[in-house]
């Protein structure tokens, strides 16, 4: 094990690191709207199901708000242990956001503290759901500063370079890069379909077990409105980065499409392989859609790859992350709209197995899809850890014992994840909501919690 590269080995460490935390990061961000938008239909509509789908998620939610502590602390650890030429170079760059981050994330769960506690305190429920806005806040804030520092790894801007390295630093430009305002966008809305699509694949799964089927089908309504709703805003963010792509990394896109040389009315391709040449063989080809995607015009000239030195080019594997994403995306716009088109037509039951299964499979697909947008983000951007000026061969630590961390880190997500699995299965399993339906709200007619 001391032989490994360490630059190969800080890579796998962080990747496996942040492929662990985002699970949380996701839940930690997107959770708190699903829970403030379910406790105000129930006190608005006097429905106890609503409040008891909010009080459940935010049950629920305490677990993986722990253990996304545990898997920050290690973010923040690993960036001095593994890149510590980047962190000498631009960690004051970056010092604003990430302080601001931990911030924003003690503000998160000091309310998630005080909303736990009164439940049931307040005459009036509106106050208490009030306090479900701070959460809210604090985790779509976190989520804002930690993207602006990968937005300033891809577009780094707001200093200048002197002898000693950065100089003349202003933290509000180099936050407010060109990157921030897509990604941001496209964290957020995809934060949330996410959610809605995991607590749409939970009560899809408890009807199918035919457990509680109002409390489930209103939880399955609620959710899958939602999966629809922000489906459509990821895709907007899609689109929206996509011309970000375009401008300001030609090269991120082109891989993305395996688009070699510059053309206009550029063909957007789908799956498929490289052959010896490097030709895609085997693609779905949408005529003139990588153009209009990059600049609402078919005719809109798309930089390729020959444009860049071949040391400077991303992997050309991050084309199945970019369409495996898009594919899961587009599943779960058109899975939530079919569920709520069948909704309203009486002849069809949209409760039926069949969709039912989809729904199931729509929640881990959605967090894969979260995955591999991650991935393909991280890889597009290689070989630079900021962009144009610092490539993380130059970055990585020259530590022999990096190896000996990746087994004692991997030990560590493998022992909060099991922890984390069962606790929650306890939670809930020990604590079936027919009973708490029965025990919370016993004037429910019996027809009402089957």
């Amino acid at each position: 094990m001391m032989d490994l590269d360490p630059v190969l080995m800080s890579r796998l460490l962080t990747t496996i690191t942040l492929v662990f935390h985002i699970i949380f990061a996701t839940l930690g961000v997107g959770v708190p709207l699903m829970i403030s938008i379910a406790e105000f239909i129930g006190i608005k509509k006097k429905d106890p199901h609503y409040i008891m789908l909010a009080r459940r998620w935010a049950r629920g939610f305490v677990i993986p708000v722990a253990i996304g502590v545990v898997t920050g602390t290690a973010i923040g650890l690993q960036l001095s242990l593994l890149w510590p030429e980047f962190m000498q170079a631009g960690g004051h760059v970056i010092s604003l956001p990430l302080f601001m981050e931990v911030f924003a994330f003690f503000f998160e769960a000091i309310f998630l503290g005080i909303y736990m506690y009164t439940w049931d305190r307040f005459k009036n429920q509106m106050m208490h759901w009030w306090l479900s806005l701070p959460i809210i806040i604090g985790g779509a804030l976190s989520a804002f500063f930690i993207t602006t520092v990968n937005a300033f790894m891809n577009t780094p801007e707001g200093f200048k370079m002197g002898s000693d390295g950065f100089e003349a630093i202003n933290p509000l430009e180099t936050m407010f890069n060109p990157a921030t305002p897509t990604k941001v966008f496209h964290v957020l809305a995809s934060a949330y379909l996410t959610v809605a699509a995991i607590l749409a694949a939970i009560a899809a799964f408890g009807l199918l077990r035919k457990k509680t089927k109002t409390y489930h089908k209103k939880a399955l309504k609620l959710t899958v409105t939602l999966t629809f709703i922000f489906a459509i805003f990821t895709a907007i963010a899609g689109d929206l980065s996509a011309k970000f792509l375009a401008e300001y990394q030609p090269e991120k896109l082109a891989a993305a499409e395996w688009h070699f040389e510059t053309e206009k009315n550029a063909d957007l391709i789908l799956f498929g392989w490289l052959n010896e040449d490097n030709e895609p063989e085997g693609v779905i080809r949408f005529p003139g859609l990588l153009s209009f995607l990059a600049f609402n015009d078919f005719n809109g000239e798309v930089i390729g790859l020959e444009e860049f030195p071949e040391e400077e080019r991303p992997p050309l594997w991050i084309h199945y992350m970019f369409d495996l994403m898009v594919v899961i995306g587009f599943f779960l716009l058109g899975i939530s709209f079919l569920y709520l088109l069948l909704s309203k037509l009486k002849r069809w039951n949209e409760n039926n197995k069949w969709m039912l299964w989809m729904l199931v499979l729509s929640g881990p697909l959605a967090m894969l899809a979260i995955e591999f947008g991650w991935i393909y983000a991280e890889e597009g951007r290689q070989p630079w850890i900021l962009r144009g000026y610092m490539t993380v061969e130059d970055a990585a630590t020259t530590s022999p014992y990096v190896g000996w961390m990746f087994v004692l880190f991997l030990l560590l997500y493998i022992g909060l994840g099991v922890f984390g699995a069962v606790v929650l299965r306890k939670v809930f399993k020990n604590n079936p909501v027919e009973e708490e339906l029965e025990k919370k709200y016993p004037t429910i007619e019996k027809g009402d919690q089957s």
